[in-house]
């Protein structure tokens, strides 16, 4: 047999390897650090570490040295030889194969390819590894869902070093609404990396740049996936790996000092925990406290939040009423929110793109969705915003919903100190002014609804017309000396602004 493949008649017993053509991986049977369980694996030829990059039983180990792989017209199975412990793992194909063979190649790529078939065309494989991967990508691995076929390629940890079963951590491609990707911890959302707007991922959109490597993102109605490629044919062994404890690096090997080192690995900080500021709440770590309300709301429960439990988010300080004055605020450097429920459209541009939100009333934001050569895309999103970070350099633009009378009021503030201030606090005293001047007297708050108001972030009324205006009318003179004299007059009405008791 060649040195890299098996055939159907051929086996790979315990003790036995493959070695890819160039010499760059290996296939056979290993136990994990100091694990006694026996595990078919792919792993790097050329380190010594004899690093693992790849495993087949993953969740169904050997207890002893009898294992053996084999390939068949049905696919690929590993049992032990004497079939005692009955199929211990498989890789079956949907029809009959008339020549099998399985060839390990130098990308790392364990392929089942049939005799009619092109090997150096990757549509043309029966099966392959790269469609399974582990806790680790490998330059030239697709990470993403094949919409055609319906493989989903995502990660998932070990659960420690010595065991390489299922662990808590997975990495994966959400295509619900705008594609994204999210890291979970079992069930639960644990991180986003947001989604691909051009360049980079909007989490991190820092993390995927260097020399050695370049990632690319596809969606072209077949597949959705992220790619990890090395630049210019580098002779640097790279891979990514998430790790046992949810981290996700990008390593080189320093064949110098024969260890891994770390290339990149994303920083976790608190504003990384998924939702820590709630819905419509955003996120900066320079800041103390690191959480706050965007413009124009105000904490759902003011109390949890002045004890720094802000999971609740924001509500709207006022009620948004659809087809009335209304704005956006532009927030800019921010990761997007989650956006699994929000529509997206790659033809479109941004000012289309607000007044399709415009005329939605479902719709709370917009952004481009590519930033590159200066934006085109739209995103829309149709719930509370969530996860939203501030000050990330490289980070993209959103557009918020916001009462557009609460813009022009922003204006009464002085110039002196409307940087300086807190606009959430500002706008908040001159919302209850307002509510104290209405026209009716019998709508504007008691004295104790008023010491209330300003001792408590409760949610506030929508002040109504004030009671300083002009008003023109038309009224009779009652003129004893000429009582047919009629007259129009301009009045000014003022009104006493007395406090009800």
């Amino acid at each position: 047999m060649a040195v890299d493949t098996i055939s159907s008649n051929q086996t790979i017993k315990d003790g036995e390897t493959i070695v890819s053509a160039g010499g760059e991986f290996e296939l056979g049977f290993f136990s994990p650090g100091s694990s006694t369980n026996r595990y078919l694996g792919i792993w790097y030829k050329k380190i010594s570490h004899g690093t693992v990059v790849w495993v087949a039983n993953r969740e169904t180990p050997l207890n002893n040295s009898f294992g053996m792989v084999r390939v068949s017209g049905n696919g690929i199975t590993l049992q032990t030889v004497n079939g005692s412990d009955g199929l211990i793992w498989s890789a079956n194909t949907s029809k009959s194969l008339k020549n099998p063979s399985l060839q390990l190649l130098d990308t790392g790529n364990l392929v089942l390819w049939d005799e009619d078939h092109n090997i150096n065309d990757s549509e043309d494989f029966i099966w392959q590894s790269f469609d399974h991967p582990g806790d680790t990508q490998l330059p030239g691995m697709k990470f993403g869902i094949d919409l055609v076929t319906g493989i989903n390629r995502y990660y998932t940890s070990w659960k420690s070093a010595n065991d390489p079963s299922l662990g808590n951590f997975t990495y994966k491609l959400d295509s619900n609404g705008f594609p994204q990707f999210i890291l979970r911890k079992d069930s639960v959302i644990w991180s986003r990396f947001g989604p691909w707007i051009g360049p980079a991922y909007s989490g991190i959109p820092n993390y995927y740049q260097s020399g050695y490597y370049k990632y690319t993102f596809v969606s072209d109605g077949r597949e959705i996936y992220s790619q990890f490629d090395l630049i210019n044919k580098t002779p640097a062994i790279m891979r990514v790996v998430l790790t046992p404890t949810g981290e996700a690096k990008i390593l080189m090997w320093n064949n110098q000092q024969q260890i891994w080192e770390v290339n990149l690995a994303q920083q976790f900080t608190d504003c990384d925990n998924y939702g820590s500021c709630g819905a419509y709440g955003i996120c900066n770590i320079n800041k103390t406290p690191r959480c706050e309300c965007l413009r124009g709301f105000v904490p759902k429960f003011p109390k949890q939040w002045e004890a720094a439990d802000w999971s609740n988010g924001c509500v709207h300080r006022t009620n948004l009423v659809c087809g009335t004055e209304e704005d956006f605020v532009k927030y800019s450097s921010v990761k997007l929110p989650d956006t699994r429920h929000s529509w997206y459209n790659m033809t479109i541009n941004l000012q289309e793109c607000e007044e399709l939100c415009l005329k939605n009333c479902s719709c709370t934001a917009y952004a481009n969705a590519d930033v590159r050569s200066g934006g085109h895309g739209c995103v829309l999103w149709f719930t509370g915003l969530i996860d939203i970070r501030d000050n990330i350099e490289g980070g993209q633009d959103i557009y918020a919903w916001i009462s557009y009378n609460e813009e022009k009021l922003l204006q009464l503030i002085d110039d002196m100190i409307v940087e300086s201030c807190d606009q959430t606090e500002a706008l908040r005293l001159i919302q209850i002014g307002l509510l104290c001047v209405q026209h009716d007297p019998k709508d504007r708050p008691a004295m104790s609804e008023v010491v209330f108001m300003l001792s408590n972030n409760t949610k506030l009324a929508q002040p109504k017309q004030p009671g300083f205006f002009m008003e023109r009318f038309l009224f009779e003179v009652d003129s004893i000396s000429n009582p047919n004299t009629k007259s129009s007059s301009n009045e000014l009405t003022i009104t006493a602004l007395l406090a009800r008791e």
